[in-house]
């Protein structure tokens, strides 16, 4: 698991809010917004892929495609037991469709996104994953109809504070 750097300054907060926005933003635009110069924040760059806290991606945007359906799949597990929990996971690793999975609490065990170039894809993707192994209670799985939103920024500190209205 990468280390993030421990002490973000508030360069770092700006800096990385802007590269989670548009990767591709030249070094000076981005000095230019937070107040550094290009090399500095060439420097700070390096820092937080060297650390593990960037990494760089392509994202695709699935609408442009036209041919990605995505689903959400709800699952709970018939035995709590670690080994389950890990056969699970592995599969879940190794599956190139799966975008995303949680962990969750309450009545449900996991929540799994899905992406598959269609329905028929989607259901051979969901039975390969979760009807023949044998420690899954139930699963169920929902279309996405829509996006309406998707986005991958991470707040990287605190919100600021809202100051509350004067009283008049």
């Amino acid at each position: 698991m990468p280390s993030a750097p421990t002490n973000l300054d508030e360069f770092d907060h700006r800096l990385l809010q802007l590269l989670q926005r548009d990767g591709s933003a030249t070094l000076s635009t981005l000095g230019d917004a937070v107040g550094l110069s290009a090399s500095a924040v060439q420097r700070r760059i390096t820092r937080y892929r060297t650390s593990g806290l960037l990494r760089q991606v392509a994202v695709v945007n699935p609408k442009a495609l036209g041919n990605v359906t995505l689903a959400a799949v709800w699952i709970t597990m018939e035995r709590d037991s670690a080994r389950a929990h890990a056969a699970l996971c592995a599969r879940i690793r190794a599956a190139p469709e799966v975008q995303q999975c949680y962990l969750l609490a309450g009545e449900w065990d996991y929540l799994v996104i899905l992406a598959s170039t269609g329905v028929a894809h989607g259901r051979e993707v969901a039975e390969r994953l979760f009807a023949d192994e044998g420690n899954i209670r139930r699963y169920e799985t929902r279309i996405v109809f829509d996006i309406i939103k998707h986005g991958l920024e991470l707040p990287t500190g605190p919100a600021p504070r809202r100051r509350a209205p004067r009283a008049r």
